[in-house]
C-alpha cells in the first residue's frame, strides 16, 4: 500500500511541472516583437513578400494572425504608430486576400490605395469636421429688399457709347490657356537661342 501511494505521489510530482519558463523580462521582449511584427503588416510590399515565399499556407502562421488580433484592443492599440496594420491584419483573414497579394498588381494597388488614402486623408477628414455655413435665401430677400432698379437706357445701334455719354467698354482680355505664373515671352526666348545655335554651326 505505501508502494502505491508512493507511485502516485511520483507520478503527480513528474506530471506538474516543476520549471514553468517565465519570461526574464516579463514579457517585454516577446511584446516588441510582436509589436514591430503588426506593424510590418502595414506595409503592402511585406505582404507580398510573405504571400510570395508562401507562409500563408501554413496553418501555424495563419494562426498567429489570428492570434495577433488582440492588437485591436483599446490596451494594446495605443501602442500602434502605423494604424493600416490593423485594417491589413483584418484583411488578412480573408482567404482571398491572402492569394490575391501573391500576384504583384494587387500588391501595386494596395500601394496606391495606401498613398491616396495619407495624400487626401487631412482635407477629407476637415471637409466632414468643419460645419457649413447654412445656405442663404439669395432670391427672395434681395428682391423684398432692395427696390427695382430702373433699367439701363438703350443704346441705338449703331451710335459709339460715348456719344451717349456713356463711358466707353473697357476692351475684354481673354484668360490665356497657359498655367497662371509663367512668363509669356519664355517660348520666345527659346526659339532666339535655337536660333543662334543654328548660326553657329551654320558659320
Amino acid at each position: 500500500m505505501a508502494s502505491s501511494k508512493e507511485n502516485e505521489t511520483e507520478l503527480v510530482a513528474s506530471s506538474s511541472p516543476k520549471n514553468v519558463y517565465k519570461d526574464p523580462d516579463d514579457g517585454r521582449q516577446r511584446f516588441l516583437l510582436e509589436l514591430e511584427f503588426v506593424q510590418c503588416l502595414a506595409n503592402p510590399t511585406y505582404i507580398h513578400y510573405l504571400a510570395q515565399n508562401r507562409y500563408f499556407e501554413d496553418e501555424a502562421f495563419i494562426g498567429y494572425l489570428k492570434y495577433l488580433q488582440y492588437w485591436q484592443r483599446p490596451e494594446y492599440i495605443k501602442f500602434i504608430m502605423y494604424p493600416h496594420c490593423l485594417y491589413f491584419l483584418e484583411l488578412l483573414q480573408n482567404v482571398n486576400f491572402r492569394n490575391a497579394m501573391a500576384h504583384p498588381g494587387n500588391k501595386e494597388l494596395a500601394h496606391r490605395q495606401q498613398f491616396y488614402y495619407w495624400k487626401n486623408y487631412r482635407n477629407n477628414r476637415l471637409r466632414h469636421i468643419l460645419p457649413r455655413p447654412l445656405p442663404e435665401p439669395v432670391a427672395e430677400a434681395t428682391s423684398a429688399a432692395a427696390p427695382s432698379l430702373p433699367p439701363p437706357p438703350a443704346v441705338p445701334i449703331g451710335l459709339p457709347a460715348s456719344t451717349m455719354g456713356m463711358p466707353p467698354a473697357a476692351p475684354t482680355s481673354t484668360l490665356s490657356p497657359m498655367p497662371y505664373g509663367m512668363n509669356p515671352g519664355r517660348n520666345e526666348m527659346r526659339n532666339v537661342g535655337i536660333d543662334r545655335r543654328k548660326r553657329k554651326k551654320d558659320g
